[in-house]
């Protein structure tokens, strides 16, 4: 049965890498529909000086004119592509808007700071960065700009080597329709094309095998997630989910089905989200629609643990069998869960590239965290109460461990999204990622220990027969049992009788 499931898992692997959708540089560019076209945000890791093979960035690839029947000889130059660092980026960026009204003089204020670094054969030979390529290149040759094959990747027309001695940076490569005329000024190229390129944006050198495979893919602030994702699905599939559907098995009760399921659907997001990482890792290729499906189901998985911890809040199922003020309840936790579910969209689509922000710093991100603070305070107030009406010692260590194991996990987020404002965002995205993640996987653990069925009998009021077995067998074998003659004491009794548990909407 093992080896069907590790076959079975392998050739869903391979279909996904077969599927996937790629996240590298390739598509076509019209410079008659888009006058600024922008390519990627990329952080290149610090170059070691002792190690500059393994440590340095590159951008390489293809870039030629998708069709011909233009009217342009060979050669003719269509537009620049600029990779700039965010100090030249911002303005540059900038004044691509007033092409709207004058795209030529878009091209003179965009390209105006930039001048004055950039290198240029033939209009700045004493310029110190490497910025600029004249595009397109001609079919089965260098770029114009590449005067020294040497430095060329092989198999493509152009090649960038990022060196950075002194920290990692975030580079933005982008195309724009703009030209040197002969006087060196810039000017908008107005002869339409339909530019074809194909590049590759890595961390590391693609003609040696000793790069790291977590990290040459990858732009910097994504570096070494991928172990992130392995420990949690090594954790969550080999250890809680399978503990969880067992204690499930053995208890069948409304609120250790709905942590089953909270488990299994943050083990099924973990899963989807590794796979494509490990995809991309290995070519530089991913599955978006996984990515997107993984962080969805984590999400749905953080909706589910949230209605859960507030159920046993308002001692559902541990002190009542009916729920109060349902209304309000599912009013707040939906309205929590359409907000997370904003700020992915959020982020995914309204963030611009330029903004240094992380989702949290957006005002979907303030919501969700001042709303998740009101309703750690609920929380709070409705634990209380439900201690207040509670005299059973078992179920008040209960609700006592419960609580405080809970509020860390409310205020963790908030916490961790205000120290991140201080760290650079080449670090904030593994900050909040390694945060939310261990939190999480700390108050599932601890979950699981709780509702573990010789402990949670304790103080959970049973709907279903539970199996007593080996609690009877120790009991039968106590001294004060073998040793007395009333058969009675043989089989525990309960003075009540509990009927199904269900919530009446």
């Amino acid at each position: 049965m093992t080896n069907l499931y590790s076959r079975t898992f392998v050739l869903f692997v391979l279909l996904v890498i077969k599927i996937s959708e790629s996240l590298r540089l390739d598509g076509t560019w019209n410079t008659e529909e888009e006058f600024f076209h922008f390519l990627t945000k990329f952080g290149f890791q610090k170059t070691k000086p002792h190690n500059t093979e393994l440590t340095e960035g590159f951008i390489y690839g293809n870039i030629s004119r998708e069709n011909r029947d233009f009217q342009a000889s060979t050669g003719e130059i269509f537009g620049t592509l600029v990779l700039l660092p965010r100090q030249y980026f911002v303005d540059y960026y900038r004044n691509r808007t007033i092409a709207d009204s004058d795209p030529d003089r878009a091209c003179r204020l965009m390209f105006q700071k930039v001048n004055h670094e950039a290198y240029d054969s033939q209009c700045h030979d004493t310029g110190r960065e490497d910025f600029l390529r004249r595009v397109p290149c001609s079919a089965d040759q260098l770029c114009p700009d590449e005067d020294n094959p040497k430095n060329v990747i092989k198999g493509s027309q152009l090649t960038y080597a990022i060196q950075d001695i002194n920290n990692p940076r975030f580079w933005f490569l982008s195309l724009v329709a703009c030209v040197r005329n002969s006087t060196c000024g810039w000017e908008h190229q107005k002869i339409p094309a339909q530019i074809k390129y194909s590049l590759h944006v890595v961390n590391g050198n693609p003609d040696t095998a000793k790069n790291n495979v977590f990290e040459y893919q990858f732009s910097f602030d994504k570096q070494d997630t991928t172990e992130i994702y392995l420990v949690c699905v090594t954790v969550y599939g080999c250890m809680l989910v399978p503990l969880q559907v067992y204690a499930s098995c053995r208890q069948l009760h409304p609120i250790s089905r709905l942590f089953t399921a909270t488990l299994v659907v943050q083990l099924l997001g973990l899963l989807f989200d590794t796979i494509h990482l490990l995809v991309y890792s290995f070519d530089g290729q991913g599955s978006e629609g996984l990515n997107i499906t993984g962080d969805l189901l984590n999400i749905l998985a953080q909706s589910l643990f949230m209605i859960l911890l507030l159920l046993l809040a308002k001692g559902w199922a541990i002190t009542r069998m009916v729920l109060s003020r349902k209304i309000l309840l599912f009013a707040i936790w939906g309205l929590y869960s359409c907000l997370i579910l904003t700020l992915y969209f959020w982020n995914m689509i309204e963030v611009d590239v330029i903004e240094d922000i992380d989702e949290y710093q957006t005002w979907p991100g303030w919501l969700t965290l001042g709303l998740r603070v009101l309703i750690m305070i609920w929380f709070l107030a409705e634990l209380r109460m439900t201690m207040t009406y509670e005299h059973n010692t078992s179920k008040l260590q209960f609700f006592l461990h419960f609580g405080a194991s809970s509020l860390v996990w409310f205020i963790y987020l908030p916490v961790v999204a205000l120290i991140a404002l201080q760290v650079s965002p080449l670090w904030r995205y593994k900050l909040l990622l390694g945060f939310t993640y261990s939190a999480d996987l700390l108050a599932h653990a601890f979950m699981t220990y709780m509702l573990w069925p010789e402990r949670s009998e304790q103080y959970l009021l049973l709907a279903h027969e539970v199996d007593l077995t080996d609690e009877l067998e120790e009991f039968n074998e106590a001294p004060h049992i073998i040793n007395h003659s009333d058969s009675a004491l043989l089989t525990p009794s309960y003075s009540y009788d509990v009927q199904s548990l269900k919530i009446d909407l």
